[in-house]
């Protein structure tokens, strides 16, 4: 294939994968006139339409749909091994992409780059918050941050934290009458302050565990969020009880600002893992954070 097909491809994924010409052409560096007609030459070369353009949106026909399926993970490992031959250089260099929720990022992620960023003056950390769980192959992220329970068995895990415990707290205030839950059953007589989880649109089921005993309950409530820490303030304001990490409540629970009950029913969990594909092939400056993640007990 020419040189010239190479670099029109390229500019296809881009317009394929963000959607817009104008955000893939401010990722290229390149105008959204010049991007046009790269690629509406690479189509008529083809002799087949790639993508179907409105006045607001860009989306891929069946031609292109195929192309961006075909060619767009052989670009990507491309990519990949060419970013590896940053090993020769002397300074590790290049941009990190991780998807992860805000309790990973506060837990393992940020206490990491602080130390670990001013010692690599060209390595970028790009971290991306949500809460779905992500492709992240599709997403081209370099790895997730998930607990171990969650990753996925073709990948490589890598521990990155230690064990994790969930708290069900409520403020002093919201307690005043109503009685401590002594089973999570009871919890269908208090207010929840929930999680809708992106993945499925549905509300977390709080889960907890005694012995061989697991139950899931659902706890309604006036108050649902997408992130916990929201969630965390609803619960000091006496809004009702909320199920969280044991880290983010702990100081709370120690000054008396919140009151934790069915912990005999939150055994711990396996911890944060870093994970990525097993076929990929990491730069020095990944491997040289992953290194720094990984938890030594």
């Amino acid at each position: 294939m020419p040189r010239a097909d190479l670099n029109d491809l390229a500019a296809f994924l881009a317009v394929a994968r963000e959607g817009s010409f104008t955000k893939a052409a401010a990722q290229l560096g390149v105008s959204q006139s010049a991007l046009s007609q790269t690629l509406r030459s690479l189509e008529a070369r083809l002799g087949l339409r790639l993508l179907t353009r409105t006045t607001r949106s860009v989306s891929t026909t069946e031609a292109g749909e195929r192309l961006l399926r075909a060619a767009g993970p052989r670009v990507d490992e491309i990519e990949a091994e060419l970013a590896a031959l940053g090993s020769l250089r002397d300074k590790p260099s290049g941009t990190i992409r991780i998807t992860t929720h805000d309790h990973g990022v506060k837990a393992v992620l940020w206490p990491t780059l602080e130390r670990f960023l001013p010692g690599y003056p060209d390595i970028k950390v790009e971290i991306v918050v949500q809460y779905g769980l992500t492709d992240i192959v599709a997403e081209r992220y370099d790895a997730g941050v998930r607990s171990g329970e969650m990753v996925a068995k073709d990948m490589i895990a890598v521990r990155i934290g230690p064990d994790l415990r969930s708290a069900v707290v409520g403020s002093p205030s919201y307690f005043a009458g109503r009685p401590h839950p002594k089973s999570p059953q009871d919890l269908t007589a208090h207010v929840g302050i929930n999680l809708r989880l992106p993945t499925h649109g549905g509300l977390y089921a709080w889960e907890f565990e005694k012995g061989r005993r697991e139950v899931k309950v659902r706890v309604e409530g006036r108050l649902t969020f997408n992130t916990s820490p929201p969630m965390l303030d609803a619960a000091l304001a006496g809004f009702g009880l909320a199920y969280l990490p044991d880290d983010d409540v702990a100081d709370h629970v120690a000054a008396g600002r919140l009151v934790r009950v069915l912990a005999d029913w939150c055994p711990p969990y396996s911890g944060y893992h870093l994970y990525y594909p097993s076929r990929r092939q990491p730069t020095p400056a990944f491997a040289l954070l992953v290194e720094a993640l990984r938890y030594r007990p």
